[in-house]
């Protein structure tokens, strides 16, 4: 399985709001700069994270963005979720949690992938961003 670079940015950027919870917001640039990642991507990346209102912004002289609530009460599924959709890693496991084949089967890879799925889902949705930073 492989998550894309809006997952492992976004990851890394929430882990540096994480680290400054209670403290100051950080401007974008700032986060821009000390992860390395592109300003721009990182606009895109903060819009979703902002829609899904896991962090927010502070406008004017000093602004910036900070999370919305505690990094404890943050699972890393949640931001998974945002920045890439509904975790779905196989083809013929939808969004929705159904399994749709092109076979119409009833065989023993849909527990397993239900498995699978269940298993990835609960390690995230159990993890949270305090526990990464």
């Amino acid at each position: 399985m492989k998550f894309s670079t809006k997952s492992t940015y976004g990851l890394r950027a929430m882990i540096r709001l994480a680290e400054n919870w209670k403290k100051e917001s950080l401007s974008l640039s700032v986060i821009a700069k000390s992860e390395n990642i592109s300003q721009k991507y990182l606009e895109r990346i903060f819009a979703r994270l902002k829609t899904a209102k896991l962090i927010e912004s502070e406008k004017g002289a000093g602004g910036g963005y900070k999370l919305s609530r505690s990094p404890s009460k943050i699972n890393i599924l949640e931001i998974i979720d945002a920045l890439e959709g509904k975790f779905a890693p196989f083809h013929c496991y939808t969004k929705s949690g159904k399994v749709v084949c092109s076979t119409s089967c009833n065989c023993g890879v849909t527990l397993v992938l239900n498995r699978i799925q269940t298993g990835i889902e609960d390690s995230l949705r159990n993890m949270s961003l305090n526990q990464l930073k």
